[in-house]
């Protein structure tokens, strides 16, 4: 029997769980907070992408020794300066509701006919001593009206570039395969796979 591969995730987000261990496949055990006993709501107070995954990242290994990978994701829309960009979770406040981020930006573009708009995703990999960062995104525009039951934070209202409906719209293995986060994590297991 093949050991399996194991490295922690820096989240207890059930939904970016789910999708990492999709993507990365069944030799890596991927390893959440929770499964390591870490309960700390580790801050992200950085500006930048890079910066909070960065931190996530670090406090793990610093704290409990494993190699890590953690992420942060923004959407940026054009129109509105790239917001909400680093605060996507936290647009309508604290509580990380996505129903309600969703709205105040569709609010927050009323009237607006730029929807241009990108998804970006960093991971930070803290490996012994190491840091190294990964990086995808895509592209595509902001919809008037939420569609689709699937997938999880902004994806009801973003329709990429190519296609005729929203990620919420489309399965996990369609998402995954354009999405900005399946990029950066296709970046990292090619780069753990040559090692």
């Amino acid at each position: 029997m093949t050991v399996k591969k194991q490295i922690v995730f820096a989240t207890n987000n059930a939904h970016k769980l789910e999708e990492i261990r999709k993507i990365m496949g069944p030799e890596w055990h991927i390893m959440s907070l929770s499964e390591i006993g870490c309960t700390a709501d580790i801050p992200e107070t950085a500006d930048t992408l890079s910066g909070n995954a960065e931190i996530k990242a670090r406090y793990v290994k610093e704290h409990f020794g494993y190699d890590c990978f953690a992420d942060d994701t923004g959407l940026l829309v054009d129109a509105l300066d790239g917001a909400p960009g680093v605060y996507s979770a936290r647009y309508a406040g604290e509580n990380h509701d996505s129903v309600a981020n969703m709205k105040l930006l569709l609010e927050n573009m009323k009237g607006v006919t730029d929807r241009k708009a990108h998804f970006s995703t960093v991971i930070a990999l803290a490996e012994g001593d190491d840091l190294r960062f990964f990086e995808g995104s895509v592209h595509g525009v902001i919809t008037y009206t939420p569609s689709g039951e699937g997938g999880f934070g902004y994806d009801p209202v973003f329709l990429p570039d190519g296609y005729d409906v929203t990620f919420s719209c489309m399965s996990a293995d369609e998402k995954n395969a354009i999405s900005h986060r399946g990029r950066a994590t296709r970046k990292l297991i090619e780069y753990l796979a040559n090692k």
